[in-house]
C-alpha cells in the first residue's frame, strides 16, 4: 500500500489543510452514527458514536477573520513564516458535512459520495474517524477479538477505493501532547499512517512549512511527515479488496524527518510500506470476489475480521488475521491460496503465509524487517482509531488493488483484478464515476464470534439483524438483541440541511478533493 501525496484544493481560492487553532465560522456538530459492542453469546448493545472529518479537508483562515493561510499549493507568508507561527495565526474550521463533502449518517450507516458538488465547485472523496464523544477519538483494542461491519461496494468502480482501517493515533488527535494543537480529534488532527505522509499540513502542532515544495497545482510535500502502525482491515472497490497489516518501529505517532519518512528511499523509514496482503484475486482465485461471484459485490455484504493471538487472550501475541464474509444470511469463509509456491492452505494472513507470499512474489520482507505480526499486534493492543473513507488514486490509478500492476508485469502477484490497465484516472473517474458512493453500516465488535451469525451450507437464510448479530461463526443462528435502531441499508446519502459554510468568503468549503491513500508503485 502506497499513500500518495496528491491533496488537491477545491479551487485556488480555497484554504489549506489542518490548522491548530480554532476558527468560529462554522459551528462543528458531528454526524451521529450508531455502533455496537457485543458480549460472548451475540448480545450487541448500541452506542452513540459520531464522526468527523479529517483536518485536511478543512478551511484554514487567520485566527479571529478569514484570510486564507494556504492557497492553491502554497502558505501565506503573512502568517507562516515559521512552523510556530503559522500555528498560533491560523484556525481550522468547522465543517458542512452534507453539503460541503457528501458525507451522511442515518442510524448506523454512513454514506460517503465520491465527488459532491457544493458552492466552491466540488469535493472529492473523504477521511473520517469513529468519536467516542465531541473531542476524542474512539480507540478499539481488538487483540483477541474480532471486528465487524456491513458494506455496500455496489458503486465503487474501477480505480476507486472504500478503506476501512486502523491507525495509531492519539485518541486526542495530539492536543495534550502539543500546546500549539487547540483543535483535536473535535476538528480531525492528528493523523498518521505507515506510509508517513509528508503532505499533513500540520504535525505535532506545528506547520509542515519547512522545504514545503509543491506536488501539484493544489498540494505539496514539507520536510516531515506523520508515520504510526497501520491495519488496513479494507480496501476495495466492487472489483478487488484486500486486507493489509502494517507494522511501525515506533509507538503512536511520530513526525519523521529524512530517511525516517522512508524518502527518498521507500525501505529506509520507520515503518512498512507495503504490508502483508490478502487480495483473492491476487492469490489465485479470480471467481471469489466480485459482481454475481461467490461474495457478490453488487448487493451488500458483512465484513468479518477476527485478531487470533497465541493463547485466545487480548494480551497473546497476534498470531493470525483471519477474514470471513456473510451475505444473504451464509457465512463465507475467505478464499484459499491458488499460487504456486505458497501452500494451499492459507486464508488468513499469518507468519508463514508472509514469509511464503513475499519469497513467492519476489517482494520486499519489509513486512518481516519490522517486525511482522508481533509488532502489529502490539500496535493493536494499544489502540487504534477507526478510519473511514473513500478515495481514488493519483499515483497509479489504483491499478495495484484492481488490475495488473506493474502494468507490463506477466508473473504471479502483478494480478490483482480485472480493470484494464488504462482504468483509474482521477480525470476520467472523477467524471465518469461522479455518481459513486460507498456506504459502511452496522459496526460491530467484541468477542471471537460474537458479531457475526448465518449458516455455513449453501441454504439461504433470511438476513441477519442490521443492529446485531450473535453467537459464533459456526453453522447455526441464534440472534438476540439489546437495540431498535432502524436499517439503514438503502440510505445512500441523508436529507440535506440548508445551512452553508460560507459566512465570511468564498474560502469557507472543502479544501482537498482528491485524496490519494493506500495505493501501490509496483508494491502491495
Amino acid at each position: 500500500m502506497f499513500r500518495p501525496t496528491a491533496l488537491a484544493a477545491l479551487a485556488s481560492l480555497l484554504a489549506g489543510v489542518s490548522a491548530q487553532q480554532v476558527g468560529t465560522n462554522t459551528a462543528e456538530v458531528h454526524p451521529a452514527l450508531t455502533w455496537y459492542k457485543c458480549a460472548a453469546g451475540g448480545t450487541c448493545t448500541a452506542q452513540a458514536g459520531k464522526v468527523v472529518l479529517d483536518a485536511n479537508w478543512r478551511w484554514l483562515h487567520n485566527t479571529g477573520g478569514s484570510t486564507n493561510c494556504y492557497t492553491g499549493n502554497q502558505w501565506n507568508p503573512t502568517y507562516c513564516t515559521d512552523g510556530v507561527t503559522c500555528a498560533e495565526e491560523c484556525a481550522l474550521d468547522g465543517a458542512d458535512y452534507a453539503n460541503t463533502y457528501g458525507i451522511s449518517t442515518s442510524g448506523n450507516a454512513l454514506t460517503l459520495k465520491f465527488v459532491q458538488p457544493n458552492s466552491n465547485g466540488e469535493n472529492v472523496g473523504s477521511r473520517l474517524y469513529l468519536m467516542a464523544d465531541d473531542s476524542t477519538y474512539q480507540k478499539f483494542d481488538v487483540m483477541g477479538q474480532e471486528f465487524t461491519f456491513d458494506v455496500d461496494v455496489s458503486q465503487l468502480p474501477c480505480g476507486l477505493n472504500g478503506a476501512v482501517y486502523f491507525s495509531e493515533m492519539d485518541a486526542d488527535g495530539g492536543m495534550s501532547k502539543y500546546t500549539n494543537n487547540k483543535a483535536g480529534a473535535k476538528y480531525g488532527t492528528g493523523y498518521c499512517d505507515s506510509q508517513c505522509p509528508r503532505d499533513i499540513k500540520f504535525i505535532n502542532g506545528e506547520a509542515n512549512v519547512v522545504d514545503w515544495t509543491a506536488s501539484s497545482a493544489n498540494s505539496g510535500t514539507g520536510s516531515y511527515g506523520s508515520c504510526c502502525s497501520e491495519m488496513d482491515i479494507w480496501e476495495a472497490n466492487s472489483i478487488s479488496a484486500a486486507y493489509t497489516p502494517h507494522p511501525c518501529d515506533v509507538t503512536g505517532q511520530t513526525r519523521c524527518s529524512g530517511d525516517d519518512c522512508g524518502y527518498p528511499s521507500r525501505y529506509s523509514g520507520v515503518c512498512d510500506p507495503d504490508g502483508c496482503d490478502f487480495n483473492s484475486y491476487r492469490q489465485g482465485d479470480h471467481t471469489f470476489y466480485g459482481p454475481s461471484m461467490t461474495v457478490d459485490t453488487t448487493k451488500k455484504f458483512t465484513v468479518v475480521t477476527q485478531f487470533i493471538t497465541s493463547d485466545g487472550t487480548a494480551t497473546g501475541t497476534l498470531t493470525e488475521i483471519k477474514r470471513f464474509y456473510v451475505q444473504n444470511g451464509v457465512v463465507i469463509a475467505n478464499s484459499y491460496n491458488k499460487i504456486s509456491g505458497i501452500s494451499t492452505s492459507f486464508n488468513s494472513i499469518t507468519g508463514d503465509y508472509c514469509d511464503q507470499q513475499k519469497a513467492a512474489f519476489g517482494d520486499t520482507a519489509s513486512f518481516q524487517n519490522h517486525g511482522g505480526l508481533t509488532t502489529m499486534g502490539q500496535s493493536l493492543a494499544r489502540g487504534g482509531v477507526l478510519v473511514l473513507s473513500v478515495w481514488d488514486d493519483y499515483a497509479v490509478n489504483m491499478l495495484w488493488l484492481d488490475s495488473t500492476y506493474p502494468t507490463d508485469c506477466t508473473k504471479d502477484g502483478c494480478y490483482r483484478g480485472t480493470c484494464a490497465t488504462t482504468s483509474g484516472v482521477p480525470s476520467d473517474v472523477e467524471v465518469s464515476a461522479a455518481s459513486a458512493y460507498v456506504i459502511y453500516s452496522n459496526i460491530r465488535f467484541g468477542p471471537i464470534g460474537s458479531t457475526f451469525s448465518g449458516t455455513t451450507s449453501s441454504t439461504t437464510t433470511s438476513s441477519t439483524s442490521k443492529t446485531t448479530t450473535t453467537t459464533s461463526s459456526s453453522k447455526t443462528t441464534t440472534t438476540t438483541t439489546t437495540t431498535t435502531t432502524s436499517k439503514p441499508t438503502t440510505t445512500t446519502s441523508s436529507t440535506k440541511t440548508t445551512t452553508t459554510t460560507t459566512t465570511t468568503t468564498s474560502a469557507s468549503g472543502a479544501t482537498q478533493t482528491h485524496y490519494g491513500q493506500c495505493g501501490g508503485i509496483g508494491w502491495t
